[in-house]
């Protein structure tokens, strides 16, 4: 009985000097690390204090004392180097090719297939703006003679209204046609036609020889406006044709390769639509304006025929 007592005592004797161990060892520990964090922050003293004595008086540090830099490797730069590489060379083979895009280069770089549909289209240019400046000079005579049909009905006969025409003028050839039909038929004996209807087959006859002169060339302006985007397509179909065969060559599309051929295909392309153009818009104008003169024309035929049969003045 006593031992059992005895026995409990001891337990909690044992208990009691337990928790105070503990709580006696808490504030050492908590000595223990603050000691840590000052001996840090001495050390952390002791390394800026050294490195502001290799200082030297401007304030940079000499490049001998100074610390050596850890070697970092960022990933993928092995792959960067070798992209930077890749497109240093393309573009020193580029510059070394120097393709070109402009006309000379078409023409030194063409075959024979394209600088013969150059020269097709620069012929078919030529002719369509010679065919548009002499008609446009030819039409602008005509109608300044037309405006002159009020002063040839001034005279007091057609022969003295034909002076104010210079020679082998259209309205004076007509008036000429006229004149020379009536005597004609003045001068034929027995049988005639009726003066009216003689004279009228003899001035129809002289405008419609008018009317043919004026549309001298315009089927060149039709034929041109019509075919030359064609020939251009062809020079552009070429040209791409050319293209193919060099990437078949090369094993691959790169651009040094096809852009001399493309840029000749467009350059093609764009000189059909050029010569198209400017001939079929001439082509349209002249038509208008030979319109007008010819209705002129004929309505100062139509006067002419009035007074050689009637003896009407027109105008």
């Amino acid at each position: 009985m006593k031992t059992k007592i005895i026995s409990r005592i001891a337990l909690q004797l044992a208990l009691v000097l337990g928790a105070q161990l503990c709580v006696i060892a808490t504030p050492y520990a908590q000595t223990e690390a603050d000691s840590s964090s000052m001996t840090q922050d001495v050390s952390a003293t002791t390394e800026t204090t050294e490195t502001s004595e290799l200082l030297d008086e401007s304030g940079t540090m000499p490049m001998d004392s100074a610390p050596p830099l850890p070697e970092m490797s960022v990933p993928g730069s092995d792959m960067i180097d070798d992209a930077s590489n890749a497109a240093t060379a393309a573009e020193a083979s580029t510059a070394e090719a120097h393709t070109g895009y402009g006309l000379e280069e078409l023409w030194a770089q063409g075959d024979f297939v394209a600088r013969g549909t150059l020269i097709i289209m620069v012929i078919m240019s030529a002719a369509t703006w010679y065919v548009l400046v002499t008609k446009l000079i030819q039409q602008q005579v005509l109608l300044s003679q037309a405006r002159a049909t009020r002063r040839f009905w001034h005279g007091k006969s057609i022969p003295d209204g034909m002076k104010i025409y210079k020679e082998h003028s259209a309205f004076r050839s007509v008036a000429e046609d006229g004149v020379v039909a009536l005597e004609q038929h003045h001068k034929r004996q027995g049988e005639k036609i009726e003066l009216s209807e003689w004279l009228g087959s003899q001035l129809q006859r002289s405008v419609e020889r008018v009317i043919s002169q004026l549309q001298n060339g315009l089927s060149l302006l039709a034929t041109v406006g019509s075919c030359s985007p064609f020939v251009g397509l062809f020079g552009t179909v070429w040209g791409i044709y050319n293209a193919l065969i060099a990437i078949g060559l090369s094993g691959q599309a790169s651009i040094d390769k096809v852009a001399g051929p493309v840029g000749e295909a467009l350059i093609m392309t764009a000189i059909g639509l050029a010569v198209a153009v400017p001939a079929v818009l001439g082509y349209n104008w002249l038509v208008r304006r030979n319109k007008v003169i010819v209705d002129g024309l004929r309505n100062f035929a139509a006067d002419i025929h009035a007074n050689l049969t009637m003896g009407v003045k027109g105008g």
